[in-house]
């Protein structure tokens, strides 16, 4: 099915928007648009390619015009023509990717640029010496194992069904190149002080020498700090800053000058954390107030793009009516976005958790379905074989994700909670893996075994609930990091609906199953009335239903997968969110 903004695509460069909002630079060309494609059973370039795809949708997708799936041991080639403008002296060309699932190689005029591995993260090579005046060659080359690899993969699947979708390969966002000087600003790091009414900017260079950069915040078009770095650190004073928050998303611009080089960024001042409220429950905090999160879970799949969104205004347009239903939070949901979709989440308002994409496999289900059911806990640190992780260069995969994971998203503004694992999807060792979580970023809070398979850590007493009556249970953590935990419902609901003509399947999944808009709008507003509402006066803290949108089989979201019809009542969900987001 093509959504209505799949429908307007200029495929001659779709998303042209300049995908990294938080470091930009003017001189740049996005390379989206026509290229060359050939599915090969060996690994050399074909001397004929197979025919036309739609860069940035991979060839599994209806908006790439391919709509073939890349198999495990085949490669995946990519060719088109690079013509780049004259550089002056000194100056560098850079080409970059936002992402490219799993492995790639990069070749300029036959010459390879550099390799790439991890399907979920962006990456970039200096391709100066490698290019010449006028009409360079670019090809690239993917390879993709899926689930049978030690990548991580998410809800990618060979044979979708269910809850697992149609498997993704190659180039899936953006691809531009860029000019920049010798000396240029590599990363850019923004820690918001809340309390000390300050922000701390640090920069990374291309060079060892660092130079001084001029740091200017603004306030809309007025200008109200500026400062200079030191060893590419900067703390600027805010006295009287204006905060961010869902209700009110205020950012900031900042303007860099390092030497030559020159880039916009942004960030908002806010403070996530932990508070008490009058009855001693822990809550979630913003700004040292208490405020409860109503959200959904967000798998991230569009119709017609797959794991690309179709556009920047479809993005726009989906966290916009989540907005006015009065959700204001989303669990990004096993899958990281384009960098555009975080920044319309921190100037719209719409607060993210983020999990890490899984990997491993295959999942027992005795251990991540049987047990669970009956509220059975088991250790993550031997090993066991149902959580996937017997192997170790996956588990080392993981830890090299993580780290990627935080260094990709750190500054965004609105993401309040890291979720490690979900529901023991090739977790191990969470206590492990949440304290190094912390160490790198001790800003957030952390939800460490999203649903099953609690290791008595973390921030969050964690529940996922299909199928039976949502019961909440005394916390008391086995360690002091807090006295407890916050209560948290962080998957429930899963309520479906057939659309017929929004169906991307005649096999239909899902957990409790109504035949009409009625009947659907009833059974989700006696689930919020008569298991949720009462449970926040009583320490809940956070409710996530299941889910944005269906997603192939899966027919359970508010919207269907085409997003062309909302579901349930729009006015039952609004008048829903208001009861729970009322300050208690």
């Amino acid at each position: 099915m093509i959504t209505r903004w799949g429908a307007a695509i200029d495929r001659e460069c779709p998303l042209p928007e300049y995908p990294r909002p938080q470091l930009m630079r003017n001189n740049w060309k996005c390379l989206n648009g026509i290229w060359e494609y050939a599915i090969c059973n060996s690994e050399n370039e074909p001397g004929k390619y197979d025919g036309e795809i739609i860069v940035p949708f991979s060839p599994e997708s209806l908006l790439s015009e391919v709509n073939r799936q890349l198999l495990p041991g085949q490669t995946l080639w990519y060719r088109r023509e690079l013509k780049l403008n004259p550089k002056k002296p000194g100056e560098r060309s850079l080409i970059h990717f936002g992402a490219v699932d799993q492995y790639c190689t990069v070749y300029i005029n036959g010459k390879a640029a550099g390799h790439h591995e991890g399907g979920y993260f962006p990456f970039s090579f200096d391709i100066t010496d490698l290019v010449r005046e006028g009409v360079n060659v670019l090809t690239v080359a993917a390879r993709d194992d899926s689930e049978t690899g030690i990548q991580a993969y998410g809800k990618q699947k060979l044979s979708p069904g269910g809850i697992w979708y149609t498997a993704q390969s190659g180039i899936w966002q953006t691809v531009w190149v860029e000019t920049v000087p010798e000396q240029f600003i590599q990363t850019i790091k923004i820690t918001p002080d809340y309390d000390a009414e300050k922000v701390k900017i640090s920069l990374q260079f291309s060079q060892k020498n660092i130079p001084e950069a001029r740091v200017v915040i603004y306030s809309g078009e007025s200008k109200i700090a500026e400062s200079y770095t030191e060893d590419g650190n900067s703390i600027v004073p805010l006295p009287g800053f204006k905060p961010w928050s869902p209700d009110d998303p205020f950012l900031y611009t900042v303007k860099i000058t390092a030497g030559e080089d020159t880039i916009e960024s942004y960030f908002g001042m806010r403070k996530f954390g932990i508070v008490r409220d009058e009855q001693g429950y822990p809550r979630l905090g913003l700004n040292g107030k208490p405020i409860f999160h109503s959200g959904l879970l967000d798998q991230g799949y569009w119709s017609d793009g797959l794991y690309t969104p179709p556009s920047d205004d479809a993005m726009i347009w989906e966290i916009g009516e989540l907005k006015k239903l009065g959700f204001n939070m989303l669990r990004k949901h096993i899958k990281i976005e384009p960098l555009r979709w975080y920044y319309h989440c921190d100037r719209l308002g719409m607060l993210v958790w983020q999990d890490f994409v899984s990997g491993g496999g295959p999942y027992g289900k005795f251990v991540t379905q049987y047990l669970p059911f009956v509220g059975i806990h088991i250790s993550d640190t031997g090993g066991a074989a149902g959580f996937g992780r017997r192997n170790k260069d996956g588990r080392t995969v993981f830890t090299r994700d993580m780290a990627r994971t935080v260094d990709l998203l750190y500054n965004t503004v609105s993401l309040s909670v890291w979720v490690p694992f979900n529901e023991g999807w090739g977790q191990f060792e969470a206590r492990r893996i949440m304290n190094e979580l912390l160490a790198m970023d001790n800003t957030r809070l952390i939800d460490h075994a999203s649903g099953y398979h609690d290791q008595g850590c973390g921030d969050f007493k964690s529940y996922h609930v299909y199928y039976k009556p949502f019961r909440m249970k005394a916390d008391k953590r086995r360690d002091n990091y807090h006295d407890a935990r916050i209560q948290a419902l962080t998957e429930f609901g899963g309520y479906s609906c057939p659309t017929p003509g929004h169906m991307a399947s005649d096999k239909l999944f899902g957990y409790r199953m109504y035949h009409n808009k009625a009947e659907l709008t009833e059974a989700i507003n006696k689930l919020y009335t008569k298991e949720v509402i009462p449970k926040k006066a009583k320490g809940l803290s956070a409710a996530i239903y299941t889910q944005v949108s269906d997603v192939e089989e899966e027919i359970n979201g508010l919207f269907t997968f085409d997003r062309a019809e909302l579901k349930p009542e729009a006015s039952v969900l609004s008048s829903i969110n208001a009861i729970l987001k009322k300050p208690s």
